[in-house]
């Protein structure tokens, strides 16, 4: 007999079949549990129990750390591949062949304009204004400038949104910098690479000529990367969700790029930074803090170790650590702000409690430490998470929409007022 839960209610017994991936992860199917029951409902807030879905794009496991995508290795792609390839493979379901990635980079770049109009909505925002704010609001507007409803069916136009999609986002990702600092915006350079691009529209200088070291390039190109997918997350979940109700590509990764700007998502490789900073404004003692975030009844708490869903360490972090190292010695960089964070991290490794509890430096506090040794402002950290997770997005909003997904709508328990009378004003 197949696999099958039994779920009783009362004097009642109703079968469930339980539904295997090709990784033996086992869920109970219950989409016909209102109908065959007479109304229940299941109740998981915040979802950390309910598959919403099946996806053949990103397989993780927390507890062995483990994260592939499209069955390959995290490890084995940071180091084979670069992030344009990385793309291809999220989003069509193989890695390319060289005829292939030149193709997809060829039309991505000839795709690479946006509208003069554009810039009269970048005019309207204040210099104060957040990039993560900015971002999602040009890529919306990106709806006006295409306005046709794209044909899921059909392969031609789907590959046309995508491709003109990772085209446009890193100019309008630059242009939230460059306003940010007053800066000419750049339009790149087309005999660049996709990463090398980003990396000028985001750094030059209008009065001299244009330069990044290779090993620059390397690190943006791996953090990228390790940022292009990661399963059924908050910002990817609401990309689905949106698109579910058959909202464009554009919109719907804006809706992503305002998930993922929350403090709790895509904000926590800028929350490691500020903690630092505070460290640094309160003398540098790291030995302090190590014992405030031991300490139960301090409110302080040690950013950037750890993960919700990485029970033994972060697959990623240990990429990233060789690159965040690298940098920093190329760089040659002298920054107190740094020092504490490589501070922090000998003694969280070295420290039996952090050991026993397995509460390892994860992505966020590697990512954080790069992003600052290259000049880039703490507020577009999270703008460059959402440059590294647009594949991820896209490859999740073409897989839902191909699949046909039906629109989702979550259930709720009801525990307001139970029926009342209405009385005039006059009567209250």
């Amino acid at each position: 007999m197949a696999d099958k839960a039994t779920l009783t209610i009362g004097d009642q017994s109703y079968d469930f079949p339980i539904i295997t991936g090709t990784e033996n992860e086992k869920a109970i199917d219950i989409k016909t549990l209102r109908g065959v029951t007479g109304g229940v409902t299941t109740i998981d807030p915040g979802y950390k129990n309910t598959g919403s879905c099946e996806s053949g794009i990103t397989f993780l496991d927390g507890e062995k750390g483990i994260l592939r995508y499209r069955g390959y290795s995290i490890e084995a792609l940071a180091e084979k591949a670069d992030f344009l390839e990385v793309a291809y493979l999220l989003i069509f379901g193989e890695l390319p062949s060289k005829v292939q990635l030149d193709k997809f980079h060829n039309d991505i770049k000839a795709e690479s304009h946006v509208d003069e109009d554009m810039k009269k909505i970048l005019d309207g925002f204040p210099k104060s204004a957040h990039p993560m704010g900015v971002l999602s609001a040009l890529t919306s507007a990106l709806i006006a400038f295409n306005p046709t409803s794209v044909n899921v069916d059909s392969e031609e136009e789907m590959y046309t949104t995508i491709v003109k999609l990772l085209a446009k986002f890193p100019v309008l990702a630059s242009w939230a910098l460059r306003k940010k600092k007053s800066q000419p915006l750049d339009y790149g350079d087309n005999s660049l690479g996709y990463v090398a691009n980003l990396h000028k529209m985001m750094f030059s200088k209008a009065n001299e000529e244009y330069k990044a070291d290779q090993s620059v390039i390397d690190a943006l190109d791996k953090l990228l990367i390790l940022h292009a997918d990661h399963e059924q997350n908050c910002s990817t979940s609401t990309v689905r969700i949106v698109g579910s109700a058959h909202a464009g590509l554009f919109a719907s990764i804006s809706a992503g790029i305002s998930a993922l700007w929350g403090p709790l998502h895509g904000g926590a490789n800028q929350a490691v930074i500020e903690m630092l900073e505070a460290i640094k404004e309160d003398g540098g003692d790291t030995k302090k803090y190590m014992a405030k975030a031991k300490d139960k009844q301090d409110p302080f708490r040690l950013m950037g170790f750890g993960h919700r869903v990485y029970k033994n360490f972060d697959p990623r972090a240990k990429i990233i650590k060789v690159a965040a190292d690298d940098v920093l010695n190329m760089l040659g960089i002298e920054d107190p702000v740094l020092d504490i964070a490589k501070g922090l991290e000998k003694e969280a490794l070295e420290d039996q409690y952090f050991v026993d509890r397995k509460l390892y430096p994860n992505v966020d506090f590697y990512s954080g430490i790069i992003y600052r040794a290259l000049g880039i402002p703490v507020e577009m950290f999270t703008v460059m998470f959402a440059l590294g997770r647009l594949p991820g997005w896209i490859a999740q909003w073409k897989e839902m929409r191909e699949r046909k997904e039906p629109i989702g709508r979550p259930r709720q328990i009801y525990t307001g007022e139970n029926f009342r009378e209405f009385a005039p004003v006059s009567e209250r």
